[in-house]
């Protein structure tokens, strides 16, 4: 079973920008749908953006600020974030088909 890295995580001004990065242990090529998710202090982890062959969704708070993508080459899925707020304060974690978690990576959006 592939597993996965999350990293890129950090503490960042409101307005600021930070890119995840989500590496796999092996070749992602065969994965349909990568994601990310989220969970922040005192609430249920919460589904963030998913990539799949046939397009890219996000939840209606992030639409227009974050993206996320995949390189295969690398076996690696991306979230740029940008103009960051308070509220995207939480521990980020990617999926792999619904089934394999990597170990989350901590954003912090504080002035």
């Amino acid at each position: 079973q592939v597993q996965l890295v999350g990293s890129g995580g950090g503490l960042v001004q409101p307005g600021g920008s930070l890119r995840l990065s989500c590496a796999a242990s092996d070749s992602i090529f065969s994965i349909n749908v990568m994601a990310w998710y989220r969970q922040a202090p005192g609430k249920e982890r919460e589904w963030v953006a998913t990539i799949r062959s046939i397009g890219r969704y996000y939840r209606d708070s992030v639409k227009g600020r974050f993206t996320i993508s995949r390189d295969n080459a690398k076996n690696t899925v991306y979230l740029q974030m940008n103009s960051l707020k308070p509220e995207d304060t939480a521990v980020y974690y990617c999926n792999a088909d619904g089934e394999v978690w990597g170990q989350g990576t901590q954003v912090t959006v504080s002035s």
